[in-house]
């Protein structure tokens, strides 16, 4: 029986994908197999030697240790596209919410209920105070979409039906996600060629060392004036000091920002959510579902599948056993690992590999269980970090 932590609450639907007969989930459970979690900060947490996976439900892996888990052979799996159309959706929110100016809209209807006016005398204050809250429409205006994956995608192509101009930049654009693209997209060149064309941006990167504060004082200065800034993304992907600077010498018009920080949560010129792109009750069991599956499927099989750290390698069994290694990539890895076996008299009916970096990923399907000595000899080999049977 496998044993899986929960550091927490995981949907009970995704938890379902878990049989009982086979897999012990909770958060008290010690020395596990894997840890499904969403929000858990584990930089400072020590993994044992059980432990053989790590799921995320949700996209960002900012909060795992993905190098070191590398290092020692461990998945890391996440749920990219599971909470795509919530954040979507959240993002449309945020950009109708801006261009009509319906926060500081409905603040000002709030501060009317302490005057103790009358019904007459509330719609003539309405009447006089609505030309502040003029707002402008959305077609014909353009959107910058800076990132196209999963959530991006579905923005531009929401923002195309709405009747916007796009220009989306993406350099990593994958065929798949290029499939999913309206055709009335325009693709950018460079960032700096999507930010200078766009009334309102939208940012769907990840947080790393060349997204960190990606839009800065210098992109903000280059952008039109009175552009709306979006980031449902991560916080440190957007310099929120110089954003706050754009905003308060009138050259940005808003930013709009599911995180919300002491510079930010009571500018008036920011909107500013509670970290809810993911929060609905269909993204939490979708993120749950697919992570399970994920981690299920790697127990059982060694199948890899929506890994940031390993690579995508699922194929079906052709014999009774399995062996699964993870080693620094080198000329020689995988046939050391064949000859391993071969000297313990073991049958190979198959084998696959897949490279990622400098991580190789070998699975061998034999005739006959790996004896124990034989399953020492492999992790001795130079290179090895992990190794296992299932």
């Amino acid at each position: 029986m496998f044993k899986v932590q929960t550091l927490n609450n995981i949907s009970s639907t995704g938890l379902a994908r878990l049989p009982h007969d086979r897999f012990m989930t909770g958060p008290e459970i010690a020395d596990p197999d894997a840890i499904l979690l969403r929000s858990a900060d584990l930089h400072k947490a020590t993994f044992g030697s059980s432990l053989k996976a790590i799921g995320r439900a949700g996209a960002g892996v900012n909060n795992i240790p993905v190098a070191a888990l590398t290092e020692r052979g461990i998945p890391v799996f996440n749920a990219p596209g599971a909470n795509a159309n919530a954040v979507k959706e959240l993002v449309i929110a945020g950009l109708i919410m801006a261009s009509r100016r319906l926060v500081p809209a409905v603040e000002f209807v709030h501060s009317l209920s302490d005057k103790g006016l009358s019904d007459p005398e509330l719609h003539k204050a309405v009447e006089a105070g609505k030309k502040t809250f003029a707002g402008t429409e959305l077609p014909g205006r353009t959107l910058a979409v800076i990132g196209l994956g999963a959530i991006g995608g579905r923005v531009a192509n929401t923002a195309i039906d709405l009747g916007m101009k796009v220009v989306g930049y993406d350099p990593g654009l994958t065929l798949d996600s290029a499939w999913q693209l309206s055709s009335a997209i325009v693709r950018a060149r460079s960032l700096d060629e999507a930010l200078r064309t766009a009334d309102y941006v939208t940012l769907h990167v990840p947080l790393g060392s060349s997204t960190r504060h990606l839009i800065d004082a210098d992109r903000l200065q280059s952008m039109k004036p009175r552009a709306v800034v979006l980031n449902f993304a991560r916080e440190g992907v957007v310099d929120e000091a110089a954003v706050v600077n754009s905003l308060d010498t009138g050259h940005t018009d808003a930013y709009v920002s599911d995180f919300p920080t002491v510079l930010t949560m009571n500018h008036p010129k920011c909107v500013t959510f509670p970290h809810l792109g993911a929060s609905t009750a269909e993204a939490e069991d979708n993120c749950a579902i697919m992570v399970a599956d994920q981690v299920r499927d790697f127990l059982d099989d060694g199948s890899v599948r929506n890994s940031v750290n390993f690579p995508e390698l699922v194929v079906p069994r052709q014999a009774a056993h399995r062996c699964l290694c993870a080693s620094t990539l080198s000329d020689q890895a995988a046939a050391r690992i064949s000859e391993t076996l071969a000297q313990a008299g073991v049958t190979v009916a198959s084998m696959a590999t897949a490279t990622r970096g400098a991580l190789l990923y070998v699975v061998a399907d034999t005739n006959s269980p790996v004896p124990a000595a034989a399953l020492e000899r492999l992790s001795a080999l130079e290179g090895v970090r992990m190794v296992r049977t299932c």
